[in-house]
């Protein structure tokens, strides 16, 4: 009888899949020599022995996958329920594992704030556009039922002293029509096939008769044919870095992030916008020559557009630079940061604006949150990553770009990838090998991610200052 699960050596593996070029060439993958696995106590693993780098050895699935496989899907942002929706449509179960307290989405994130009157605020993603039409189709469901609309309201960039220029587009703008939060669970169909575990924090992966065993801190989370990792930065390094997988860990610790400071800052009068005779009041802005500011963006114009008399609920996004250099454990922000950071963006928010120092009134709430693992600096230009030998593989937008778009479409494209590996019975599973080996390049785009269709040109970054992120 063959194992269950196998290991190979890193090195190994590594000449095994890159002369198999990837889909569609190349021989089967040569075995290591049989040997019995290793039946242990629950929660055991030989991984754990092995010590946190690229040399782990490479855990090798022997198996059929059975007639009804399932999958874990270790994140609830776009990409993930993406790739959820997608392997139900092909009939694969899904369970989909987030650490959401609030729900489910991940920087499609909206806070509501009782504050004596309702205040709402798209603190992460601001808006995003529709290229490709595998997207723009899913766009159109949201607008046919109500969930998003086209945003017309203005938007530009502004310079520092108050200089506004209207960006001109190509492509549509859209929003969610009450903010971005309810998208994510109309990503979701209504079907048995999904299930959704929330809050849940995976800490480990181990391979075990077959299967992948999760846990969240030593509770036992399943067993599934495969898993996804569908998020990035430092728990997903940790969490790869003793899973048997040294390729896909190889690829996430190439990626360097950056980190952007958000400011949701409610204020009772109006802000006093420059007004331009030809176009009026912008709604938002990217903001150049300001180290503390990116972008500025006006929640309730953009939500409530007919509301009048209500306090207006902003949201500021500070610079890459400016993440960086004050970038803190974002799960315990310090008080004495937390203010510095407030004053700094409310300081940037005057420069921007042209007021003079100290004018800007005070708001009547505000909110720092930090994204330390905000945006992509390099990507591999692939929609997935997939290890057919370990049945694991990984979506994001950061694969592809930094935006909505690239998300969904990356989601969709692993799920379809996994389906089709299990639609082959396993047979010449180097044959799905994807991404395992793509350099990553220098991404383009502005500091809050990548808005295609919109013509805007970025300031230079100075390249000496893109350092990885922690």
């Amino acid at each position: 009888m063959p194992p269950h699960t196998l290991m190979l050596p890193a090195a190994r593996l590594a000449g095994v899949v890159a002369a198999s070029g990837g889909r569609g060439g190349g021989s089967s993958p040569p075995r290591a020599p049989p040997r019995r696995a290793r039946r242990g106590k629950p929660g055991f693993s030989r991984q754990s022995a092995i010590k946190k780098s690229f040399h782990q050895e490479q855990v090798v699935f022997a198996t059929p996958v059975p007639a009804n496989p399932s999958v874990a899907v270790i994140g609830g942002g776009a990409s993930g329920l993406a790739c959820a929706s997608a392997l139900a449509a092909r009939g694969v179960r899904a369970v989909v594992f987030d650490t959401g307290m609030h729900g489910l989405g991940g920087r499609m994130a909206t806070r509501v704030v009782d504050a004596g009157e309702q205040l709402v605020f798209d603190h992460a993603v601001q808006f995003f556009t529709a290229t490709d039409a595998r997207f723009q189709k899913l766009v159109e469901e949201w607008l046919d039922r109500g969930l998003v609309r086209e945003w017309r309201g203005l938007i530009g960039e502004l310079e520092a002293g108050g200089r506004f220029r209207p960006i001109p587009s190509s492509t549509p703008r859209y929003i969610g029509v009450n903010g971005m939060r309810p998208l994510a669970d109309a990503m979701l169909p209504e079907s048995d096939l999904i299930q959704v575990v929330r809050p849940c924090w995976i800490s480990k992966l181990e391979p075990f008769n077959g299967l992948w065993r999760l846990f969240e801190n030593e509770k036992p989370r399943g067993e599934y044919d495969a898993i996804v990792i569908a998020h990035n930065g430092k728990c997903a390094n940790r969490l790869l870095s003793t899973s048997g997988l040294p390729l896909l860990t190889k690829q996430m610790k190439s990626l360097e992030l950056s980190s952007v400071w958000a400011l949701l800052a409610a204020f009772e009068d109006p802000l006093p916008i420059p007004q331009n005779d030809s176009h009026g009041t912008f709604e938002g802005a990217f903001v150049r020559d300001v180290d503390s500011l990116s972008w500025m963006g006006n929640n309730t114009q953009k939500l409530f557009p007919m509301q009048t008399g209500a306090p207006e609920c902003w949201t500021f996004f500070s610079t890459a630079a400016y993440g960086r250099r004050n970038k803190v454990p974002q799960e315990n922000i310090p008080k004495v940061t937390a203010e510095k950071v407030k004053q700094d963006m409310l300081g940037g928010v005057e420069l921007a604006l042209g007021l003079s120092k100290g004018s800007l009134q005070q708001p009547m709430y505000t909110r720092v949150q930090l994204w330390g693992a905000a945006l992509p600096m390099n990507t591999p230009g692939i929609p997935c990553i997939f290890d057919p030998l370990g049945r694991a593989g990984i979506c994001g937008d950061w694969l592809t770009g930094s935006s909505i778009e690239a998300a969904v479409l990356s989601g969709f494209s692993l799920a379809n990838h996994i389906a089709d590996y299990f639609s082959s019975n396993s047979e010449r599973p180097e044959e799905f090998a994807i991404g395992l080996h793509e350099n990553l390049d220098r991404v383009e785009g502005h500091d809050i991610g990548q808005f295609p269709g919109l013509d805007f040109q970025k300031p230079q970054v100075d390249e000496a200052q893109l350092t990885p992120s922690l």
